[in-house]
């Protein structure tokens, strides 16, 4: 070989070394260079079913596992007829301004009077120990989002170790693969473990089993019963197994199959053999070598997570470790974090929720307890529903599936509620609910008395059909919808002081107000809960149309809407909180339940209310920017949707803020990229996830609004594969700060009206005139605010929108270009 080609050769090899170093910095990978010392720390992998926290320790490695059926108690309603009597007495105390009093009164007489719902149980976990390997170097362990996989590597006598785990997609069970770069070492002892207090360890046919049954709470017997297995393949060496341990000794490379089952089959039925499902479970994944197995859950999870890239520019600190640029996310510029966590959201989604199973609750699936903090249940008052917003915005339709059955659910079992504790027709929904599905009120009357859970929910399944255009999805929850209207008409009454429709007892989610001594929260006709009904009713009336339903209902609707309250600008120029102006510039509280009407819903636009816009800002200033990691996660949408990129990005530093184990108070992000309230909830990883793209994208306002809330700092990025209502798919490039590129895939006929600050050319763009005929892009028509003569609201300035029509055929691709 000639000493040119040497050179050559030797040029392309280290070009192709730097390439694949930039590769490995530009992946999507979670990353750290010590081991997980606490829960926080350690890394989820989840299929749905399945989730397993990853701790990586090289001496002992631990997996702690969760199945999502494992809840304590059995099938109940909590319903009761105490309820009835108490109503009219609260209603009256509300209406006389005893607040206090109506507000101890529900306690005692109208929240649940059996249990406050069951919690999510943790099964427990999985250890690996390995003799010898507590003096290690060159650590390093990852979370791969893009395949769903987790991985840690190290070094022990010079001998490099690899740990490869993940929770399959298709074989449903937890697999880890165990390797070295020299043959034969290898040595190891798993075995289960669970923190319940009677399980039932044995060993047969070379499997390792771990049966319970979950826990009693409040009198209501625990009754889900469930084992967990685990066998190994080794490839050289000796494997035994005995009294509860899989040992190893000397092998090449060991596979552990992990599975998990109960006898759940619905929230009614928990006849299921759990334990034949278990081995079922594992003896369908055990003939698979590891290989075929994460071949088989990649290509599922792809198939999901690939719709959607994001590129927000490169920076030069991604060669750091994950929980450091966490920690220095708010000093330095990091846009590839910023894509990492909007991603990560949507990886969470994936793990948590599949189709045909449970709903992602206030953890999503991963949960370390037996009594986890507000027993990590579905919390109906904003959380839950926070879950899913990013569903169909960032094309992951089929994840919203498992909400979706869960709202089929209680509109059953709310059905019971709604007759036995208010005599009202229809189905309601309070603040909490659980695997059973209760729906009567629990916990304290300051949180648990709000009836309004089944119209949020409602308002969820209606979006889901202005992104699909479904119709046959449309009449099958138009019955669901129409039940929670019909609650409502039977349980709105008129306050007597001012006239209006209330719902009556109720509250603007866990927020005093300052009535009487300014310490309840009870009270009646709260701007949240008339936001809710209203567009129930007007959803109700569209869906009507569509689905030539009864015209007759659908009037009862519109005219029970004259009666009700509109929004209100307070004294302080702010969005009133409460039908009486009670809200104070202080208040700080982390709900910002009123400004639902701007998000997650369309009521308050700068278009149409620029008043009412106004007044939401000055709400949103009122209540500050830091809170807990949620209420930061929502507040990034809303100031999305008050046009003001450089404020939602501002929260979403605070959201990425380090919480470490010595810090107490306030909310941020873990080490490990879970949202912390504090304690973990999972909500605000998925509120983020929706704030980025309504950063980049809006289609609630008659128009698809490219840019809308673009921070100065993504100068340069694209976006691929977002979803618009109406059906749009939305690939776009934007360079200093303007669109450069657009390309817009259309799934039904009918007009596209596009809404930018800057100029596009491409075949059929007109400039837009008059209404948007596409019915999926709809104007929302409130009533006049009251504002208060106290009130000083500043004039509203808007950007200079350049607004375009063009008419598109379904599965055609149409390419624009910024000018």
């Amino acid at each position: 070989m000639s000493r040119n080609n040497i050179i050559l050769k030797s040029l392309v090899l280290v070009f192709l070394f730097g390439m694949l170093k930039v590769s490995a910095q530009n992946e999507l990978k979670l990353w750290y260079n010590k081991p997980a010392e606490i829960w926080n720390e350690a890394l989820p992998l989840g299929n749905g079913r399945l989730g397993a926290m990853v701790f990586g320790d090289p001496a002992i490695e631990r997996l702690q596992l969760n199945e999502e059926t494992i809840w304590a108690g059995s099938p109940n309603s909590n319903a009761h007829e105490k309820a009835l009597v108490a109503l009219p007495k609260v209603r009256q105390l509300i209406f006389d301004g005893k607040y206090k009093e109506a507000q101890d009164l529900a306690t005692s007489d109208i929240r649940s009077q059996t249990n406050n719902g069951m919690p999510y149980q943790t099964f427990g976990s999985v250890y690996i120990s390995f003799p010898g390997h507590q003096d290690y170097s060159n650590y390093y362990r990852d979370l791969n989002i893009e395949n769903a996989t987790a991985k840690v590597k190290y070094t022990v006598d010079g001998v490099e170790y690899t740990r490869e785990i993940l929770s399959a997609f298709e074989n449903d069970v937890v697999a880890v693969k165990l390797s070295a770069n020299k043959p034969g070492m290898i040595t190891c002892n798993a075995f289960l473990n669970s923190p319940f207090d009677k399980t039932l360890v044995t060993t047969e046919d070379g499997q390792v089993t771990l049966a319970g049954v979950t826990s009693t709470v409040e009198g209501q017997k625990g009754r889900v019963k469930f084992q967990g297995r685990m066998a190994a393949k080794n490839k050289g060496g000796k494997l035994s197994v005995k009294n509860g341990i899989i040992s190893v000794d000397k092998a090449d490379e060991v596979v552990l199959y992990i599975s998990i089952a109960t006898n759940f089959v619905n929230y009614k039925d928990i006849s299921a053999d759990y334990v034949a499902k278990s081995k079922a479970f594992l003896d369908k994944a055990i003939v698979k070598d590891f290989e075929t197995i994460k071949d088989m859950h990649v290509n599922y999870y792809q198939k999901f997570f690939n719709r959607v890239s994001l590129n927000l520019g490169k920076s030069n600190v991604a060669k750091d470790p994950t929980d450091l640029r966490i920690q220095k996310f708010d000093s330095q510029f990091d846009p590839e974090l910023a894509a990492l966590y909007f991603q990560f959201g949507r990886y969470l989604l994936i793990s948590s929720s599949q189709p045909g199973g449970q709903p992602a609750n206030l953890q999503g699936i991963w949960n370390d307890m037996l009594f986890p903090p507000w027993e990590s249940k579905y919390t109906m008052n904003i959380n839950a529903e926070m879950n899913y917003w990013p569903s169909e915005l960032t094309n992951l339709s089929e994840m919203h599936e498992p909400f979706i059955q869960l709202a089929r659910e209680v509109a059953v079992t709310g059905k019971e509620t709604a007759k036995i504790m208010y005599n009202a027709k229809g189905w309601v929904l309070h603040h909490n609910t659980d695997i059973w599905r209760i729906t009567g009120p629990i916990d304290m009357a300051a949180s648990g008395m709000w009836p309004t859970g089944g119209a949020w929910v409602c308002q969820d399944l209606w979006e889901r059909y202005l992104y699909t255009g479904n119709e046959a999805f449309l009449k099958e929850i138009f019955p669901i919808m129409k039940g929670a209207a019909q609650f409502f008409l039977d349980f709105m009454i008129t306050d007597p002081n001012s006239g209006y429709l209330v719902v009556v007892p109720s509250n603007s989610p866990e927020n005093t107000h300052g009535g009487e001594d300014g310490k309840s929260t009870i009270t009646a006709g709260t701007t949240m809960d008339n936001q809710l009904i209203f567009d129930l009713f007007t959803n109700l009336v569209r869906a009507t149309k569509i689905l030539n339903e009864d015209e007759t209902f659908a009037k009862t609707l519109e005219t029970t809407l004259t009666k009700m309250a509109p929004m209100q600008i307070g004294q302080h120029g702010q969005l009133q909180e409460w039908l009486i102006d009670w809200d104070d510039p202080e208040d700080h509280h982390r709900h910002v339940s009123h400004l639902y009407g701007l998000f997650p819903s369309n009521q308050i636009s700068p278009f149409r209310t620029p008043e009412l816009f106004q007044a939401a800002k000055t709400s949103l200033k009122y209540r500050g920017d830091e809170s807990t990691g949620w209420s930061m996660g929502w507040k990034v949408n809303l100031w999305a949707r008050l046009l003001d990129g450089n404020h939602a990005y501002k929260l979403l530093q605070d959201q990425l803020h380090l919480v470490t184990a010595d810090q107490r108070k306030g909310g941020g992000t873990y080490p490990n990229m879970l949202d912390a309230h504090q304690p973990f909830q999972i909500d605000g990883n998925f509120g983020c996830t929706a704030g980025i793209a309504e950063m980049l994208m809006q289609s609630h306002e008659e128009a698809i609004h490219l840019l809308p809330a673009l921070p100065d700092v993504w100068k340069n990025g694209n976006i691929k594969g977002l979803k618009t209502r109406g059906g749009y798919e939305i690939d776009m490039t934007w360079k200093n700060n303007k669109v450069s590129e657009l390309k817009i895939t259309a799934s039904k006929d009918g007009n596209c009206r596009l809404r930018l600050d800057s100029s596009l050319t491409g075949t059929g763009l007109k400039k837009a005139r008059g209404k948007n005929e596409n019915p999926f892009f709809y104007q929302v028509e409130v009533k006049e605010p009251i504002v208060s003569k106290k009130a000083n609201i500043e004039k509203l300035t808007l950007p200079k929108y350049k607004e375009y029509d063009v008419v598109m055929k379904a599965g055609k691709i149409y390419t624009f270009y910024g000018k």
